[in-house]
C-alpha cells in the first residue's frame, strides 16, 4: 500500500507537480555540533543536529548541519496533517482543531476533547486505530498507574489527530476502518498537502509510532511548510490551524510543556515538537525555524530552537527561559545544556 501511494504521487499530472522540487536525498545526514553539555566549564557531552532558519522572504537566513537530506518530522508534521483535513472539509475550530494537531499529554481535557470529536463523527474509542498507551505526561501517567487504569487509545498522545481523521472520513464518505492505510483517500490527501506546503516531493513513506503514515521530507521543507501556514490569508485552512494552535497551545501539547510555554512567550508564534528531537516554529511574517537533534535528545531541542528563533529575529529577552537545561551537582547548578557558539547569537542570554 505504501508503494501504491508513492506511485500515485510520482505519477500526478505535470501541471500538478511542476512547481515541486525533487524529493530530498535519502542518505546519512551530515549533522553538525549544535549543543554542548557543560559541567564546571568543561564540555561533558555534545549533541549533533541540523538547523534551518528562514527569513520572512522565504530564503535561508542561517543553517547548520544538513537541512536538505530526507528525515522524518514525526509529530512536527501534525499542523500540516491538520491543514489537509480542514482542506477536506473538517469543520473544527478553536480548541478541538488545536487538539487535532496535538501531541497531547493525556490530561482529562484532552480525553474529553477527543470524545467530543468522536461524538461528532458518530464514532467511539473502539473506532480509533492508534496504538493504546498511557498518558504522555509523567505526572498524569503516574496517576493512571496508581488508579490501575489500563493503557487506552484515547490516552495515547495522537488520539485527537486520529479522531479528526475519522471525522474527516465520515464527512467525505471515505471508509473508516482503513483510514490509516497509506493508499486511503484521506492519506493521499494528506500526502498531497505535505508536498504542497513543503514545496517538494515526498522522499519516502513509512509508518509513525501511532500507526499513521509518515512522510519523509527535508528540514528546509518542514520550515517552509510552517511559514506557509503562518502567512496564509485569514479564514484559509492554514490560518485556521495556526489560529487554533496559538490560541490553545496547551490543547496541542499540555500543561507545563515547553512547546506551549514557547508559544505563550513569543507573541503569535506557531510551534510544534516531534519525537526524536524535532522542533518547528514560525512567525506571522514567514520567518521560520526547523531543528533536528541527531540523537533525539529532548534536552537539546528547546535551547537549539531558541537560538534559531533569535536568528529569525525574535527578541532575545523573550527566549531567556529557553536557553538551556541546568546541570546539577550536589543539588546546585554547575553547568547547562547550551547551543554551540556557531549557533548562538551573542544577544541571547544563557545560564551559567
Amino acid at each position: 500500500m505504501i508503494e501504491t501511494l508513492m506511485h500515485t504521487l510520482q505519477n500526478r499530472s505535470l501541471a500538478d507537480s511542476r512547481s515541486l522540487a525533487d524529493a530530498p536525498a535519502i542518505r546519512e545526514p551530515r549533522h553538525a555540533p549544535v549543543a554542548h553539555v557543560l559541567r564546571g566549564g568543561v564540555i561533558e557531552g555534545l549533541h549533533h543536529g541540523s538547523v534551518a532558519v528562514l527569513g520572512s522572504d522565504g530564503e535561508v537566513r542561517f543553517h547548520l548541519g544538513d537541512i536538505e537530506t530526507a528525515f522524518h518530522p514525526r509529530s512536527a508534521l501534525k499542523p500540516v496533517q491538520a491543514v489537509a483535513m480542514v482542506r477536506a472539509g473538517l469543520p473544527l475550530d478553536g480548541e478541538l482543531l488545536s487538539l487535532a494537531a496535538a501531541s497531547h499529554s493525556g490530561e482529562e481535557r484532552h480525553l474529553a476533547g477527543t470524545r467530543r470529536i468522536l461524538d461528532l463523527a458518530g464514532a467511539t474509542e473502539d473506532d480509533l486505530r492508534n496504538v493504546p498507551d498511557l498518558p504522555y505526561d509523567p505526572a498524569v501517567r503516574d496517576g493512571w498507574v496508581r488508579e490501575h487504569r489500563p493503557a487506552s487509545r484515547l490516552a495515547q498522545n495522537c488520539s485527537g489527530k486520529h479522531a479528526a481523521m475519522l471525522y474527516t472520513c465520515l464527512l467525505n464518505g471515505w471508509p473508516l476502518e482503513s483510514y490509516l492505510a497509506p493508499d486511503h483517500p484521506l492519506q493521499t490527501a494528506i500526502a498531497e498537502t505535505v508536498e504542497d506546503l513543503t514545496g517538494q516531493r515526498i522522499a519516502q513513506v513509512t509508518i509513525d509510532g501511532c500507526g499513521a503514515p509518515l512522510f519523509a521530507v527535508s528540514l528546509h521543507g518542514l520550515a517552509r511548510a510552517a511559514a506557509r501556514i503562518t502567512t496564509a490569508a485569514t479564514g484559509t485552512p492554514e490560518a485556521r490551524v495556526a489560529d487554533a494552535m496559538r490560541e490553545y497551545p496547551e490543547m496541542a501539547s499540555g500543561a507545563g510543556r515547553d512547546v506551549a510555554a514557547l508559544m505563550r512567550a513569543v507573541p503569535a508564534l506557531l510551534a510544534k515538537d516531534g519525537f526524536e528531537g524535532v522542533q518547528v516554529a514560525a512567525l506571522p511574517d514567514g520567518s521560520a525555524i526547523a531543528v533536528k537533534i541527531a540523537d533525539g535528545a529532548n534536552r537539546a531541542r528547546i535551547p537549539v530552537a531558541a537560538a534559531a528563533l533569535a536568528h529569525a529575529g525574535v527578541e532575545p529577552e523573550l527566549l531567556t527561559a529557553f536557553a538551556g537545561e541546568l546541570m546539577l551537582g550536589g543539588g546546585r547548578p554547575v553547568g547547562s545544556v547550551r547551543p554551540v557558539p556557531d549557533l548562538l547569537p551573542r544577544a541571547v542570554a544563557t545560564p551559567a
